[in-house]
């Protein structure tokens, strides 16, 4: 394949609910311009861009895959992407390399959740929109139904610019209402013909429409039209067309069916007629604040890298967008973010799995580049390295897994494999918490979580075990209690000998505080460190739960020693002897970490949403409404209660809720927490953990 000219480039994402058919619709395409020479399918594992053997395992798309298409002297880059809510940071990504979200919607389900959710994401990205409306040959089909679900859903911009001529069984082909003209699937050809009188009225209607939209994209034209001088003829109707889908006045959709090809064709050609060039396409943000614009292939060669695959036998593929300039083998490019150069060794392109060398490409286009080893998703590679692109939408994960290796001797293979996960996947976290001895990975769900267990087992060879994730609780005391610390030992010879009194005190958001209030010499200056460091020690093994206690004062004010026997061993062992019986009648209490939480979810949903929050002892402390209309409920609530909230809400919602959580504080822990926490640490104590 040729480098295509950037005016010849179209970047069509692939976009919406899971089951809608975005697969089926590439994979039409592909076959239709004949670069495959079957139709594979997503649920007979045969697919081309679902290659991926978890992919073909659980039937649906979880990483996007690329289908360069050439057609009619233009190429089209098909990015299909997941409509899986754990895989929605892939999406959003791929989402920035591209000029046109195709959002492909069921005729039967309508537009649905992710449908709803993704298309205030390319709203928000500015970025130009579409519509395939899919299945239209299925039983309980209503192209008018659909319609009449998009405009109450997403306003009055959307227009047909195919209509079905039938649906359900008597589906039997489409009406190019832009051109005027019946299209029938003729075997594999497109046979066009005069539009059914019966269909006339409905073609005209529809076209109309077209018309009020597109208007608005040349004032003086718009002007004639609304004053009633002239309606747009056909010329004037299709140079507007580009310029309005390119100033987002005007939402095209399209209609038919990928299963037997019907609206397919069509649909290729307007793309190439009418979709934008990536030059445009509106500023891409870059991170300084300023803004660029793909500029044609004659500039500085600069690109963005959107997604990281790891291949088993290639290496790392890193998927570039072309911003500007030519990119070929042997260029040399400066990482903005490293600041190290990389050199391209070979470009390539792929078709699902395929990848396909090619000689250059050019501003615009999407390449794989084989290799880079200090570039990974999200960076920018530049002539001087200066231009660096804001960093990529991925969404905050919030589903939170403890994991380790089934043989402690796997632990090393097993923070290799991690560390390799987040560079390629950045919705993926990983982080050792000392404070509780484990491997936490936070994740955008369990689907995510189980596709990572599986590629632990089958690339990497190295069996896992899930454990809970420990919540870090802390104690503290409630009053003052004195006690005293007496350790004595003598074995022959030179003994032990510690003597320390000790007086607690609650230090309330202060943290640890220690004093020293010895009088007289009853303990030496140089001893009084060791009754220190024994409180502390002691502090961080707890007393109640064995958690970390804080937020205590402690005060040495008398003791003694022995001339020889006395030394700081055995003054941090009185110490710690006596801290424990002064805990003991200082009323201990366990503290359990407080989460702020900023939950967002459809009004319809506010009321259970909030009921369920009571019932994990949280605390409504207000409402708001966002720019969508969705209320915004800000909580506090126990850290315990919410950890793995992301599917909690996601059932609560039908997937529509999202939340943001940050630990803020701690709390005292209600008894029955308390005693749960105190009988399971002697559990472990009696079993010798």
């Amino acid at each position: 394949m040729a480098a295509p000219e950037t005016l010849h480039v179209r970047n069509i994402v692939l976009v919406g609910q899971d089951g809608a058919g975005k697969t089926s619709l590439a994979e039409a395409m592909l076959y239709i311009s004949g670069q495959t020479s079957r139709m594979g399918t997503t649920h007979d594992g045969k697919s081309c861009m679902d290659y991926d053997p978890e992919e073909i395992k659980r039937k649906f798309t979880m990483s996007t895959s690329i289908a360069p298409i050439p057609y009619n002297d233009y190429k089209i880059n098909l990015l299909d992407t997941s409509g899986h809510p754990d895989f929605i940071g892939d999406t959003l990504a791929t989402m920035e390399a591209a000029e046109m979200a195709m959002f492909v919607i069921d005729a039967v389900a309508g537009p649905q959740v992710m449908t709803t959710r993704l298309w205030h994401e390319a709203e928000y990205m500015r970025l130009s929109r579409s519509v395939f409306v899919n299945h239209i040959d299925r039983e309980n089909a209503s192209f008018d139904v659909i319609m009449a679900q998009l405009h109450a859903r997403f306003g009055s911009r959307l227009g047909a610019v195919t209509i079905p001529i039938g649906v359900d069984r008597e589906f039997r082909g489409i009406i190019d209402v832009l051109r005027m003209k019946a299209h029938y699937i003729d075997g594999d050809k497109d046979r066009v013909e005069e539009i059914p009188p019966e269909y006339a009225d409905v073609a005209q209607a529809a076209r109309d429409k077209l018309c009020d939209l597109v208007a608005e994209a040349d004032d003086e034209l718009m002007m004639k039209y609304l004053d009633g001088e002239e309606q747009l003829t056909q010329a004037e109707l299709e140079s507007l067309f580009d310029k309005a889908i390119a100033q987002e006045l005007f939402i095209p959709v399209f209609v038919g069916s990928t299963i037997i090809l019907q609206g397919i064709k069509s649909l290729m050609d307007d793309i190439c007629t009418y979709f934008p060039h990536p030059t445009a396409h509106g500023p891409i943000a870059l991170a300084d604040g300023g803004e660029i614009r793909v500029t044609k292939e004659d500039q500085q060669p600069a690109g963005f890298v959107f997604k990281t695959l790891s291949d088993p036998y290639v290496g790392r593929l890193s998927f570039v967008k072309i911003i500007s300039g030519t990119f070929a083998p042997g260029v040399e490019l400066i990482n903005a973010r490293t600041r190290k150069k990389e050199r391209i060794g070979h470009i390539d392109i792929m078709v699902g799995k395929e990848t396909r060398d090619v000689k250059s490409a050019f501003a615009g286009d999407i390449i794989v580049i084989p290799k880079l080893t200090e570039t990974r998703t999200g960076d920018t590679l530049s002539h001087t390295g200066d231009v660096e692109i804001a960093p990529l939408p991925f969404p905050e994960p919030l589903y939170p897994v403890a994991i380790e290796a089934a043989e402690k001797k796997e632990e090393g293979k097993l923070g290799t494999f991690l560390a390799r996960l987040t560079e390629t996947d950045p919705t993926i976290r990983v982080e050792r918490r000392e404070e509780t001895h484990q491997t936490v990975i936070t994740t955008m769900g369990e689907a995510q979580v189980e596709t990572i267990l599986n590629r632990l087992k089958e690339q990497a060879g190295i069996d896992v075990r899930l454990v809970d994730v420990r919540i870090p609780y802390r104690e503290t005391i409630r009053k003052a209690a004195e006690a005293q610390g007496r350790h004595k030992k003598q074995t022959g010879g030179s003994g032990q000998f510690g003597d320390c009194w000790l007086r607690l005190e609650p230090n309330a958001g202060k943290g640890y505080e220690f004093v020293d209030a010895i009088k007289g010499g009853a303990i030496p200056g140089s001893l009084v460190p060791a009754v220190d460091k024994g409180v502390q020690e002691a502090m961080l093994e707890g007393f109640l739960a064995g958690y970390p206690m804080e937020d205590i004062k402690c005060t040495v004010y008398d003791g003694s020693y022995h001339p020889v026997d006395s030394n700081e061993m055995a003054f941090k062992t009185a110490a710690r002897i006596g801290f424990r019986a002064a805990c003991e009648k200082a009323d201990p209490v366990v503290l359990e970490p407080m989460a702020d939480m900023s939950i967002v979810v459809g009004e319809e949903f506010a009321g259970p949403v909030m009921g369920d929050v009571s019932t994990r002892r949280g605390r409504i402390i207000g409402t708001d409404s966002d720019d969508w209309g969705n209320t915004v409920i800000m909580v506090r609530v126990p850290y315990a209660e919410v950890v793995t909230y992301a599917k909690d809400l996601r059932s609560l919602s039908r997937g529509t809720g999202s939340y943001s959580i940050e630990i803020e504080g701690y709390e005292q822990a209600p008894f029955d927490v308390q005693k749960k926490l105190v009988e399971a640490y002697q559990a472990r104590r009696a079993a010798g953990n």
